[in-house]
């Protein structure tokens, strides 16, 4: 199963996460320097309740969760934890409809199945990853409360497009036996390809206009993913190697866009010149005709910034935006 990708709209965006605590001033800065992609902002500073597990969790559907001291966990009934990460995502919701302006699309982010099983425990302390059955669960309830979620928000903003895009930085670890047990002296077994995959597919399954699997790690499945069902991957830049490139090749000639990472996302350093210069450099050597590269391409910061300075988040999504014009400027 594969998905093509619409992106000929969409010029830049970010990944996800910002600094600071107001989800209204998070709001203001994504509409006013990403207008043809802004995201719903995640403000991890908030707490746990707002990190991108606590965040998922909250959309989990029939499936309770509590905050740990080792982290979330799920459980066999209601917690105040939960409801907390409920009330956060919705005061996001508030700010984002709330707005002066409507966005002509919306990109919406939560953690995929894979991460969530890495991140979450069982009731008995050991990773949900380590669960056949409980992964199955997992994913199937995430699948469930995205509907939800994403339903809500079509009804909060009609006529915007909705990206969604689940966030998988843990999915090389997965596939490669890499995630440590709860002991941290074994690592849990790594699921079959095609498990990897049809896992990944039954949250990607959601009426929405587009969909992306984000992973900032190295050697990022791009094939799985594609297979999977996601119209695009994105994936920091600065990270890949003449090795990506037939994976990559292949999956934009397939329809599969890409969101390239070529903003520092903490590094104070910008320039605008060289994150042009390295999307040129990659489209060149997938051997790709520079006028397809508006259709395929989007600009991004090479990951999250919720540890950047807010003077440097401000500027790294306005780098993007700017890369992303010049680029379309050169076609």
């Amino acid at each position: 199963m594969t998905a093509t990708w619409s992106g000929t709209a969409y010029a830049a965006t970010g990944i996800g996460s910002l600094p600071g605590t107001d989800p209204v001033e998070a709001v203001r800065l994504v509409l006013g320097t990403l207008p043809d992609l802004p995201f719903l902002p995640e403000l991890p500073a908030r707490g746990p309740h707002a990190d991108l597990a606590g965040r998922s969790a909250a959309l989990l559907a029939d499936l309770p969760v509590d905050l740990q001291p080792a982290g979330w966990r799920l459980t066999s009934g209601r917690s105040r934890d939960a409801a907390r990460a409920r009330d956060l995502l919705s005061y996001d919701l508030d700010a984002l409809e709330e707005a002066a302006d409507r966005p002509p699309a919306l990109k919406v982010q939560c953690a995929g199945p894979w991460t969530l099983a890495a991140l979450l425990e069982l009731p008995r302390g050991d990773r949900v990853l380590a669960d056949t059955g409980a992964v199955d669960d997992l994913a199937q309830s995430l699948a469930e409360g995205l509907s939800r979620h994403l339903a809500d928000l079509a009804g909060r903003l009609p006529g915007t497009r909705l990206v969604l895009q689940l966030d998988e930085p843990s999915l090389p670890a997965v596939l490669a036996g890499g995630i440590p047990t709860a002991s941290g002296f074994g690592r849990l077994r790594s699921p079959s390809a095609d498990r990897a995959r049809s896992i990944l597919a039954t949250v990607l399954q959601q009426d929405v206009a587009d969909t992306v699997v984000h992973c900032c790690a190295p050697h990022v499945p791009v094939e799985l993913i594609r297979r999977a069902g996601a119209g695009a991957v994105s994936l920091d830049a600065t990270l890949l190697t003449p090795r990506d490139d037939d994976a990559l090749g292949e999956a934009v000639e397939g329809g599969t866009g890409l969101l390239l990472g070529v903003v520092p996302a903490l590094d104070p350093a910008i320039d605008l010149r060289a994150g042009t210069g390295a999307v040129e450099q990659l489209w060149r050597r997938l051997g790709q005709q520079p006028e397809a590269l508006p259709a395929s391409v989007v600009v991004t910061p090479t990951c999250g910034m919720a540890g950047a300075a807010p003077g440097h988040a401000r500027r790294a999504l306005e780098a993007s935006a700017e890369i992303a014009r010049r680029l379309g400027e050169q076609q």
